[in-house]
């Protein structure tokens, strides 16, 4: 009997390093960077429909998400349906958990989950090929939330290399409560100096292995736009390299900051120190490690 109903977690991701390589004729900027999943995830959850429409319900943490035709996990099952020519709809439930505009890929992976969801309800529905380059045209991070797991992901976002060996990483994570649209950064980053700066190599999984310079490696070149837009954020950086953190990052087009430490009982105390203000929301996270066998770093 076909399954008509599916339930599945949208994990957040961090950018160990993100490295903008240079920009496309089309405006599309080139990335290297490495992607991990986090546990902080939000839920959901796909019904089947006869009737051929799309419904979505949000709950939880959604303040400035998009209810409407502009939500990507919408659009991704309005995709799936039109792409696939069913004539099936979908009644989508989403619990957020993740900020949005956080930085963590929320709106991405939930486009992600819905996508998943919908290849495995309507099993042929989309060939491999198909759900990818559906995923590419809502946006750069949803396909690597097709696929979850640490991975190097190049290009466009097309260029995705699952990677080994990757230990999970306990963080702190920290959003200062304001807005930062991903649109006003990339244009911030054009405008500035940032972009005529060379480009460095992206991020190298081996000294992060050993813990040896990651002040160094988990660097972001869109943090000085970030910081330009939104001065909270180097804040928030002067206070998580105050509380003790191995190494300091923007996450995405931010404003979300975090902070890596040797262990989640360091990040948790870390959190605990932490100055409190209006707005400001912290999370302790551990990252994805890659499946084949990777230990955590704590007690290295």
């Amino acid at each position: 009997m076909r399954r008509s109903r599916a339930a599945l977690r949208a994990p957040g991701k961090v950018n160990f390093g993100l490295r903008i390589l240079g920009r496309r004729p089309d405006g599309h900027h080139l990335l290297d960077s490495l992607f991990l999943p986090i546990d902080l995830a939000d839920q959901v959850t796909l019904a089947l429909r006869d009737d051929g429409g799309v419904s979505l319900r949000l709950s939880g943490d959604c303040g400035g998400v998009p209810g409407d035709a502009r939500n990507l996990a919408r659009r991704a099952a309005e995709g799936f349906l039109a792409a696939s020519g069913r004539a099936h709809g979908v009644a989508i439930e989403l619990e957020k958990r993740l900020p949005s505009p956080g930085g963590l890929g929320g709106g991405s992976s939930d486009a992600g989950a819905v996508l998943r969801g919908l290849a495995a309800l309507l099993p042929g529905a989309l060939g491999a090929e198909r759900l990818a380059a559906l995923a590419l045209g809502l946006g750069a991070d949803v396909p690597f939330f097709l696929d979850p797991r640490p991975a190097r992901v190049g290009g466009i976002g097309d260029a995705i290399e699952p990677w080994p060996g990757v230990p999970s990483f306990a963080l702190l994570l920290a959003h200062p409560g304001l807005p930062l649209a991903t649109a006003a950064v990339y244009a911030a980053y054009d405008a500035g100096v940032d972009s005529l700066t060379p480009a460095r190599p992206g991020p190298s999984i081996r000294p992060l292995l050993a813990l040896r310079d990651l002040r160094s490696l988990v660097v972001n070149d869109l943090e000085p736009a970030a910081t330009r837009l939104c001065p909270a954020v180097a804040e928030l950086r002067r206070e998580i390299e105050a509380a003790g953190a191995l190494a300091v990052s923007l996450s995405g087009s931010g404003p979300t900051m975090f902070g890596v430490f040797p262990s989640v009982p360091a990040a948790r105390e870390a959190e605990r120190r932490f100055p409190r203000r209006a707005g400001l929301r912290t999370w302790v996270v551990e990252t994805a490690a890659s499946a084949a066998g990777a230990q955590p770093i704590a007690g290295a």
